[in-house]
């Protein structure tokens, strides 16, 4: 499919009004009471033009590596990874950055991370995306994937009941590559190892069979594209190492997208009734802190709703704002099944795609690894179950 070669629709110019007019509310709110705020707020909104136009989803790429055997959104997710960890090296090296304590993701790797990767793994097969897909989806105008966000929030709420239970099986405790060799030899190894996968894929018959860069009659990139998009896979992958480094230099942690739903799961069960003080996971202080605060108080929060609204922004530039459509039965059973198998998957397992592989690759953490091989086991598993579910979907 040639990129350049798309008729761009129409600008919708109200949706981008609107989308446009509530960033720049919330943007002035958050940088009146911090900066570090305001910029995570604009960071997650560059995330959800990038993940948008490029199309940028993990669920996608692994189920088209096994279906199609298309390796293209794999390739994407090497070159983020090796970029994202190339800069990440010197900050983690350094421990500060800007002037203030920066740390990436690292994780033990336990009984529990493996089978939280698994369940997540099936789960984003069968709802559809991954975390980021699904905020993404949700801002280009998904119904289905608003079930899908809705009960992610849910199961990962009713994963924190669970994981002291889950955190008392076996695990080797955490493992940084870059702490125990060396920042410049992790990179230098986790490169050889991407690269070797590649290779691997490659002979057993995958393909590139989407475009990386620009193609068309000039092979350029041009600003109406940047702007209005569809974006080539290299495109958002490069986008999105740019932005955990962002986060990192910004507020000091890597990238992370499951906190935030498991936050406003618990923050909408406090509101019937439920109370945390009684639970393991919630009775301790910073956590209580975290659901007694306003909502847009949380680092994960604002991100999360930067890239809904970047993304409604994308869209909207792109001029592919649709009115919502009826949501059919089964599809609506795969959103719910979906999400929670998500939500309660990525508590135990330390997240998502974007905090526990994605960031902890670029930290260099061996649980990053962990969590990938775990969750395309399961991914295995769910693209099997979607086909009865869903067999055209």
């Amino acid at each position: 499919m040639a990129i350049a070669s798309i008729d761009t629709p129409k600008l919708q110019h109200w949706p981008l009004l609107v989308s446009g007019a509530v960033g720049i509310v919330i943007f002035a709110h958050l940088f009146e009471k911090s900066a570090t705020k305001g910029w995570l707020f604009l960071i997650g909104m560059f995330a959800g033009l990038a993940l948008y136009h490029a199309a940028f989803g993990f669920a996608g790429s692994y189920r088209n590596a096994i279906v199609r055997k298309d390796m293209s959104g794999i390739v994407a997710q090497i070159v983020m990874l090796i970029l994202a960890m190339s800069l990440f090296a010197p900050i983690l090296a350094e421990g500060r950055v800007f002037g203030h304590g920066a740390g990436g993701s690292v994780a033990p790797i336990s009984v529990a991370l493996a089978v939280g990767a698994f369940i997540f793994g099936v789960g984003m097969q069968l709802g559809g995306a991954c975390a980021s897909g699904t905020l993404f989806s949700v801002g280009g105008g998904s119904a289905r994937m608003l079930v899908t966000l809705a009960f992610f929030c849910l199961g990962s709420w009713w994963g924190t009941l669970d994981v002291p239970w889950w955190r008392t099986l076996p695990s080797m405790g955490p493992v940084s590559l870059g702490v125990r060799m060396g920042f410049g030899p992790a990179v230098l190894l986790q490169i050889v190892v991407l690269l070797a996968l590649a290779a691997v894929l490659w002979r057993l018959g995958l393909r590139i069979q989407r475009p990386l860069l620009p193609t068309g009659p000039d092979n350029r990139w041009s600003w109406r594209m940047l702007l209005r998009g569809p974006w080539p896979l290299l495109w958002g992958g490069i986008a999105l190492a740019l932005v955990n480094w962002a986060i990192l230099a910004v507020a000091g942690h890597s990238w992370g997208i499951s906190w935030g739903f498991t936050l406003w799961g618990a923050k909408f069960m406090a509101l019937t009734g439920w109370n945390p003080a009684e639970t393991a996971y919630w009775s301790q202080t910073w956590r209580l802190k975290a659901l007694a605060a306003p909502f847009l108080s949380d680092h994960t929060t604002i991100s999360n709703i930067g890239i809904v609204l970047g993304a409604a922004t994308a869209a909207a530039l792109g001029g592919k704002i649709r009115r919502p459509s009826p949501i059919p039965v089964r599809a609506l059973l795969t959103a719910v099944i979906g999400g929670l198998m998500m939500g309660y998957g990525a508590r135990l397992a330390y997240g998502c795609n974007i905090g526990a592989f994605f960031s902890g690759v670029a930290s260099t953490s061996l649980h990053g690894w962990a969590w990938i091989v775990m969750a395309f086991a399961g991914t295995v598993v769910g693209v099997r179950l979607r086909s009865m579910f869903e067999p055209n979907g």
